[in-house]
This record gives structure tokens, sequence and C-alpha cells, in this order.
């Protein structure tokens, strides 16, 4: 997965070897919050050139196109990820396309919704690698390639109602949370809220994040991973 991306979110390049439906396509990626698209290209060669020109985070990227299969352009694409897009169903082609790195595959025809989807997921995956740091837990490997874990049993004297009702409110805030804020919110007490906020942590669901001020102890703040 692509590192961070700039300023003006997560840049897009645009494959296909029709003009109308790479403008389409391009339409449905502009509306989506956080992605932007930074050019277009209609045929393998001038996709890679424009991957080395524009330096994207994400590559559109049609399988038929005049010059070259999508797929040789997959497998010479270095530092950038790929989803691709196209009308081929056979496995053989979804196989190697997976084989060759794509993160996703949408096939075509698809809805501005389908492809919406797979972008904000695409969102999502980078940015649980921006929070999880420079080392990855297991669990962290396992959210991140969509293993299913087994969420571990509450510890005596919690209760699964409020347990719901904490994960709730630090998910909702979409921003790092004291146990303080997490009670005033939940309607708890404070030391209720940090039991089951640490409860969380150990789940792999939230993070702890200390915040150092001037002088004392730092305060310990909590952040939704999901």
């Amino acid at each position: 997965m692509n590192g961070q991306s700039g300023v003006n979110g997560i840049r897009v390049l645009v494959v296909d070897d029709d003009f109308m439906v790479a403008r389409i396509h391009g339409g449905y990626v502009s509306r989506v919050p956080g992605f932007q698209v930074v050019a277009t290209a209609h045929h393998g060669a001038g996709a890679i050139e424009a991957v080395t020109e524009h330096r994207p985070d994400l590559v559109l990227l049609d399988i038929y196109l005049p010059d070259m299969s999508g797929l040789d352009v997959l497998k010479a694409l270095t530092g950038v990820d790929v989803l691709m897009i196209s009308a081929a169903r056979d496995v053989p082609t979804v196989r190697e396309a997976m084989r060759g790195g794509a993160v996703n595959y949408l096939i075509k025809p698809f809805t501005a919704a389908a492809l919406t989807e797979r972008l904000q997921q695409y969102a999502r995956t980078r940015r649980t690698f921006t929070a999880i740091g420079p080392e990855a837990r297991q669990d962290d490997v396992d959210r991140l390639f969509g293993t299913p874990t087994t969420t571990s049993p509450l510890p005596k004297g919690l209760s699964a109602a409020t347990c719901a009702l904490v994960a709730q409110t630090l998910r909702e805030a979409g921003r790092d949370l004291s146990a303080a804020e997490t009670a005033q919110l939940a309607g708890l007490s404070r030391v209720s809220a940090r039991r089951y906020l640490e409860y969380l942590c150990a789940d792999g669901r939230a993070e702890l994040r200390p915040r150092y001020g001037s002088a004392g102890r730092p305060e310990h703040r909590y952040r939704w991973l999901g």
C-alpha cells in the first residue's frame, strides 16, 4: 500500500482506452471526498509515463488497452497502488491481477456506488497503515488483510452493552479522547470508561496515544481503530 497522500487528498490516475469511459470514471472518482484525479491515460505506455510524471497514489487500470495488456502495465508499475477495472471476468485474469499486486478488481460495467465503496475501502486501509506506526501487531495485519479475528472475552465486571456504548462513543468522535471525555460523552464514570477503553485497546479496536504536556505525566488519549 502506497505511502501517505498529499495535502489535496489521494491522487488518482485513470487509465482506459475509451476517452468517454475514462471521463466517466474520473467523474466518479472526483465525487468521492478525499480523492482527486491528477491525470488520465488511454494507452499502456502512456499510463507508465503518467505514473512517473504525476506520482499518483492509486491507478484505476483497464486491462484491454490498444498497445499492451493492463496486466503487463501492472507488472511494470512500482511505488503505486493499482485497482483493476475491466470487463474481463475469467478466473485466470483475475488471479493474474491478484498475483501482480492489484489492491482490488472491479468488473465493468459498474456503478458509481460500487467504485465509491472500493475507494473508501482503499482510503480506510491507508489510514490503518498510518495509525499502526512503524511496526504492526498480528491483529493489525489481520485487519489489513481482512482476516477474521475472534474478539477476546470481556473481563469480569464489564458488560457487552456498555462496551458497545464506549466503542460507539470513541468511533463517532472522529478523534482521540481522554477517559474523562469519553465518560462525559457516554454518561459513565471516568473509572468505568477507562476500564472499557483499556479493554478495547487490548482487543485491538482502539489504541492508546500519550499526549505530553509541558510538565508532569502524559495524558492518556484513546483513538478508535475499528
